[in-house]
């Protein structure tokens, strides 16, 4: 049965994409080095280890006093423990001095803990009683208020996987680790051709019956924001010889062709013969059963996608999300991960409970996991200032102001990074 256009075989979308997978070849990606300052969306291609621990010293989250936990325990307002403040914590000094027993030193967040301390009292859990002493209010726990050497990462630990995407908070990872270059592949290069005797350049005024190119454009931010390098290789008429030129050289330098217009059945449209014409396997589909992009075609070329999409900027759009995009992704080394199958927010059951101090807006970091079939937000706790917890995180829940936390099964919107 042929559609309304006279094509035969109108395929689902679903369909559509497995076919170009089963003729798509991967080839061998080529990598590159990067400088940190210009890696943002790459993807890496080789494990990311770290050199070093992080921090490479136990070091301070708060604002208070450096002391031995066992010095502040059985600690009250009633009874407090009493310390003698032997000095002060410098930024960016390592400690000359060694806490004894029932003793203390003034230390700024980010500070190094002197030898000899084990946990961090905040100065609103004492009261200074003059220059040379201090009332502990409150117990310390071994560690409190401490982040230990290596905590965050330690020496030879992988912390990014071959295939990762770059995000902001990654390269401040990798800053902190002192990695200031990384291999990353290079980007799949796509040939874009806009055909149509109507279309001009976006800087030519229009004469009646002509339009600007519009989808050259979307298509080369879709293609960059994805991970791709566009080549808007020009405007061709509907014409046989001019088409089958540009995209024969366009495989010469090109992983991906994209043609625009043409894919419609008239007397002018010539897409699917020239994908024919170029090579084997050739045209896979025309036509699939979507609105808009229905005369879609794809195709495969000595191993290359080649996409015939129709002229209409809607469909454009349309066909490069259900199409394009997972094979450049494929092309780019991109390993794939549950974030890839959501925009922007998912709902999610929470897998534990999770609290947050009244009167504050928490926004916790999860990571996301399906397990029988249900989609469950893992909490990724940790200090605030661990950076990796931000790495292997795919989004956060929000804690609302007024609550004091959200019990396990609750079902919450992760906000995607």
């Amino acid at each position: 049965m042929k559609d309304m256009l006279g094509r035969e075989d109108v395929i689902s979308p679903d369909e559509a994409l497995s076919r170009l997978y089963k003729a798509l070849i991967t080839p061998d990606l080529p990598e590159t080095v990067v400088a940190l300052a210009l890696s943002a969306n790459r993807i890496i291609s080789r494990d990311i280890v770290s050199p070093e621990n992080l921090p490479g010293f136990d070091r301070s989250t708060m604002d208070g006093y450096a002391i031995r936990a066992s010095d502040s325990f059985g600690a009250t307002d009633g009874y407090p423990s009493y310390l003698k403040v032997t000095g002060e914590v410098l930024m960016g000094e390592c400690p000359s001095f060694e806490i004894g027993k029932s003793e203390t030193a003034r230390i700024a967040t980010g500070g190094m803990l002197p030898k000899g301390a084990d946990s961090v009292v905040m100065f609103e859990q004492t009261n200074v009683i003059n220059e040379e002493m201090i009332e502990v209010l409150k117990p310390t726990a071994t560690g409190e208020n401490v982040i230990q050497s290596g905590e965050d990462c330690k020496k030879g630990e992988t912390v990014m996987t071959k295939g990762h995407k770059i995000r902001p908070h990654d390269m401040g990872a990798l800053a902190g680790l002192g990695i200031t270059k990384i291999w990353v592949y290079e980007l799949p290069k796509v040939a874009i051709i806009a055909t149509g005797d109507e279309v001009v350049p976006a800087s030519q005024d229009v004469m009646p019956g002509q339009v600007r190119d519009i989808n050259s454009y979307s298509l080369t931010g879709l293609v960059e924001t994805h991970g791709g390098s566009a080549v808007i290789k020009g405007i061709f008429r509907d014409n046989y010889e001019d088409l089958m030129k540009a995209a024969g050289d366009s495989l010469k330098e090109a992983d991906i062709i994209i043609i625009t217009g043409g894919s419609s059945v008239g007397t002018k449209d010539v897409t699917a013969k020239v994908i024919n014409d170029l090579g084997k396997p050739g045209v896979l589909f025309h036509g699939v059963s979507i609105k808009p992009g229905k005369p879609m075609i794809g195709g495969i070329v000595d191993g290359k996608p080649l996409f015939g999409l129709p002229g209409h900027p809607a469909a454009v759009i349309v066909c490069f999300e259900l199409f394009i995009k997972p094979v450049l992704r494929t092309l780019s080394g991109e390993t794939e991960t549950l974030n890839h199958r959501f925009r922007k927010t998912v709902q999610a059951k929470l897998s534990k409970n999770i609290s947050s101090g009244a009167g504050r807006e928490d926004h916790v970091r999860v990571l996301l996991e399906e397990k029988n079939g249900e989609l469950y937000a893992i909490p990724i706790l940790g200090k605030s200032g661990l950076i990796t917890t931000l790495v292997k995180a795919d989004g956060t829940v929000v804690i609302p102001l007024r609550k004091t936390g959200l019990e396990q099964g609750t079902e919450v919107e992760v906000e995607l990074f």
